[in-house]
């Protein structure tokens, strides 16, 4: 079995005091956000930041104290994966989605967002990123 390590981020904004998510929709029709695989000497946030910029053109501000990793196995490749996710807020940029790795970029509230997701991993990092955001 492989191991495969990418890290990513849950992005949002702030829209008329409503908190908004970008969702990325795969290729493959499977909704998520934005993450890839480790290069080289990077560090985890520099991964993170480097995949939301190379997916969704957006430059967010990593919000300090949320750190979340999920692990699944994939048995069609036999990868055992770790993903590690940062939160980051942008404001006023432009979403540019890249069209040879995805369908579309959505900024979605929560209830939306929730309701896109099939993976209980992301609904349960959108419920963390949520709670860390409201509480805080």
């Amino acid at each position: 079995m492989k191991h495969e390590k990418s890290c990513g981020v849950i992005v949002f904004t702030r829209k008329n005091g409503e908190i908004k998510y970008v969702v990325i929709e795969s290729i493959n029709g499977f909704y998520g956000f934005p993450k890839g695989h480790v290069e080289n000497s990077e560090t985890e946030k520099q991964t993170a930041l480097r995949e939301v910029f190379e997916e969704v053109c957006l430059k967010p501000n990593l919000i300090d104290g949320f750190r979340e990793t999920v692990e699944y196995y994939i048995p069609s490749i036999d990868v055992q994966k770790q993903v590690v996710y940062f939160l980051g807020e942008f404001k006023n940029q432009e979403i540019v989605f890249q069209k040879e790795e995805l369908s579309s970029a959505q900024l979605l509230s929560f209830d939306e967002a929730n309701n896109k997701f099939t993976h209980e991993n992301n609904k349960e990092l959108l419920l963390k990123a949520h709670l860390f955001l409201t509480n805080s």
